[in-house]
This record gives C-alpha cells, sequence and structure tokens, in this order.
C-alpha cells in the first residue's frame, strides 16, 4: 500500500457542497465563531426568550449580535479564524447574500479531509493532457464545428480516444482513497477572495474587478468588488492518504485483453502532473502579467520553483485542485491559443463568444487576499508519493 502527502503551498478549499449560512454564525474577536444552535434551542426551550430568538432567525439576515453575542462566546461548535483583521470590516459592509461561507469537506466521523474524487480529478486530467496529441484535438474541433447540436459533455470524445472508454479507461490502475479526517482547529481560516478580469478599453486591456450579479470595476476600485469569503485550508497544512495499484491491471493477460502496453503508476501520474502544471503556471504568468498584479507573479515563481523541485527529485508532483481553480486546473490544454484547440472553443456555444473575444481565454481568475491586498493564486499543493 502506498501513502501520498497533500501540502497546502496557497489556500485551498476541497469543499462538499456546504455553505455557512449568515444566521449562523457571529464575527467576534477575529474570527467565525460557527453557533451551535441544537444546544442553543435546548437552553431557550425553557426561556421566555425562544420566541424573541426564533423571530429574529425568521426575519433577520444575520442575528444582532448586541442581543444574541452571548451564544457566539458560549455556544460556538468551531471557531475559524479570519487570515486578517481587516477582514472584519468585509462582513460587516458585505450585503447578506455575500455572507453565505463555503466550508472545507468534514468527514462523518469528524476532521476536515480532501475527498479522493478532488485528487483522482487532478490525476486523470493530468493523463488525458500527457496522452493527448495534435490529432485528437483536430478531430474534436471537426466534430465539434460539424455537429448540428453541441455535444452535452464535448470532453468524452478526447477522453474515449486518450485514455479509453470507461470500462477500459486507463485510471484504473490505481485506487486513491480520501485523505485521513484532521482536527480543523489552527488548519483553516476565512479567506477573502474576489474575482479579478481583464477589459478592453479602447485597445488597451487593463485589470478590473468583478461585480455581483454583473459590471466591473476600475482596478484601483478593488475595495468596491464584490468579496467572495470561504473557509479554506492554510499553507503548510499536510492531508494524508493511501492509494492502491490492484495487481490484477499489471498482468500480461489483462493489459493485453485491455490494449494497453502498461498500467500507470504513482510516478507515472505525477511526471503527467508536473507537465501539466507548468504549462498552467505559463498561462496564468502570461495573465498575470497583462493584469499587472505584482504579488501573484511573485507566486506563481514560487510555484513554478516548488515543481522543478518535485520534477527533479521525482517524488511527487505539483497539482491545483479545489473551489475557485477556474478552467484551467480543469483543462486538458491549458494553452486555448494552441489552434485546434482555440477552434473546438469556438465551437461551443458556452465558449464561443469569449474565446473570439481577442482577450486572453478565461479572462476572470479568483484571486485570494492577503488583508485586503490580492496576493496569489487559490488551489495549489504538492503531492508526494512514499512508494517505499
Amino acid at each position: 500500500m502506498t501513502r501520498y502527502r497533500l501540502t497546502v503551498l496557497t489556500p485551498l478549499l476541497a469543499g462538499d457542497g456546504q455553505r455557512l449560512a449568515p444566521i449562523d454564525y457571529m464575527v467576534w474577536k477575529d474570527q467565525v465563531n460557527v453557533l451551535d444552535q441544537k444546544k442553543i434551542f435546548r437552553l431557550l426551550a425553557k426561556s421566555p426568550r425562544l420566541d424573541s430568538y426564533l423571530s429574529q432567525i425568521r426575519r433577520a439576515d444575520k442575528l444582532d449580535f448586541n442581543s444574541w453575542g452571548g451564544y457566539a462566546q458560549n455556544y460556538a461548535l468551531r471557531r475559524i479564524p479570519l487570515e486578517s483583521p481587516l477582514l472584519s470590516r468585509v462582513f460587516e459592509r458585505a450585503l447578506p447574500e455575500q455572507l453565505f461561507l463555503p466550508t472545507f469537506a468534514v468527514a462523518p466521523s469528524g476532521g476536515i479531509y480532501v475527498p479522493a474524487t478532488a485528487l483522482k480529478g487532478v490525476m486523470r486530467t493530468a493523463l488525458l493532457a500527457a496522452r493527448l496529441n495534435p490529432a485528437h484535438w483536430s478531430m474534436l474541433a471537426d466534430k465539434l464545428e460539424a455537429a448540428e447540436r453541441s455535444p452535452r459533455a464535448p470532453a468524452e470524445i478526447l477522453e474515449s480516444a486518450a485514455l479509453g472508454s470507461h470500462g477500459q479507461a486507463r485510471t484504473r490502475g490505481i485506487l486513491l482513497a480520501d485523505s485521513e479526517p484532521r482536527h480543523a482547529g489552527g488548519l483553516t481560516k476565512i479567506y477573502l477572495t474576489r474575482t479579478a478580469t481583464l477589459v478592453d478599453r479602447g485597445g488597451r486591456v487593463e485589470l478590473g474587478w468583478k461585480l455581483a450579479p454583473r459590471g466591473t470595476v476600475e482596478g484601483r476600485r478593488v475595495s468596491d468588488a464584490t468579496p467572495l469569503l470561504a473557509e479554506m485550508a492554510i499553507p503548510g497544512t499536510v492531508f494524508e492518504g493511501t492509494l492502491a495499484e490492484p495487481a490484477f491491471f499489471g498482468q500480461t493477460e489483462t493489459l493485453r485483453a485491455l490494449n494497453w502496453k502498461e498500467s500507470p503508476g504513482p510516478l507515472r501520474y505525477a511526471a503527467a502532473a508536473n507537465a501539466l502544471a507548468a504549462r498552467i503556471l505559463s498561462s496564468q504568468r502570461k495573465w498575470a502579467e497583462v493584469a499587472g498584479l505584482s504579488s501573484v507573479l511573485r507566486s506563481i515563481d514560487i510555484l513554478e520553483q516548488r515543481r522543478k523541485d518535485l520534477e527533479s527529485s521525482a517524488s511527487g508532483c505539483l497539482v491545483c485542485l479545489g473551489w475557485g481553480t477556474g478552467y484551467l486546473a480543469k483543462a486538458a490544454e491549458p494553452d486555448t491559443t494552441q489552434p485546434d484547440a482555440a477552434r473546438a472553443l469556438k465551437a461551443l456555444p458556452v465558449t464561443a463568444g469569449p474565446a473570439r473575444s481577442g482577450l486572453p481565454f478565461p479572462k476572470t481568475r479568483r484571486v485570494v487576499f492577503s488583508g485586503e491586498q490580492p496576493a496569489t493564486l487559490p488551489g495549489w499543493a504538492a503531492l508526494q508519493f512514499d512508494i517505499s
């Protein structure tokens, strides 16, 4: 049994779809205090204040700290620190609909963990990218351009050609388990993120920041942009788990029946992931240079150096996963200027407009802030394997 270790390099959120509603927490002492609602209801059941509490929950967007702040102090399930004390002001100014906080995946037994599906998706995309060649992209573009209707799952065309159909997919040769749960205390914080975009202003491309539900503000008005707050694992956090390589897929008869030359192992996946990470970082660097975000550029340089270290030591790979990582982390071809990949994007209704705009595609990025300044891109981690 092989063990893996995932070390967080930039704030990372591997979520399970759950969000904290603003009625379920209070911000106090530079932390989000998640209320133990069951305990609060038990305490209020014999108190005349129950009706008042129920009335406020029914009508209010968030709880009034002056009336109910004691519960944040004494009856909190969790206390999640804010990345910076400056975020208290963001909570005060934000609209109620902006205060639903995506949270890290929690195991049934308690503790946060990284679901195996998050890692398997990254490794599958890396192996797909490594096996694709220009002929595959040309075939996809030709089929999309000739189709009367856009296929519901256009990527299946590439996956079947490069990885095999579902029953014969080359990714079946490795089984990843969820990471082992870890107590969340001290491992996560509430981070501020915003969506940066590129805007064409009279032939000159400039940085802008997205507003919800639509619109953009100038780069210098970043504090006016819509905040996106989330619980994320802090850099340096480590998650560990196991993976297995079923011997069945290494047998000569099995390989011959599946028409495989070999069953890809952890090191093959690591090499593919490092190659894909290099291409993603290259695309991210070009975007950050156009946007003029120097702090993000420095972060990309650090990530690229870590990728080179992992590649040279053959001990692991750099991966990008989780919430906020965007199109590039999920694409088999991060370089959207590649001719046949660009043809495919222009043939899909959902991407045709942006791909023809003349701006880098995609033009938006989720950016993690430090304090109230843009700092880095989310979701980068080092994945290492203990083959011994």
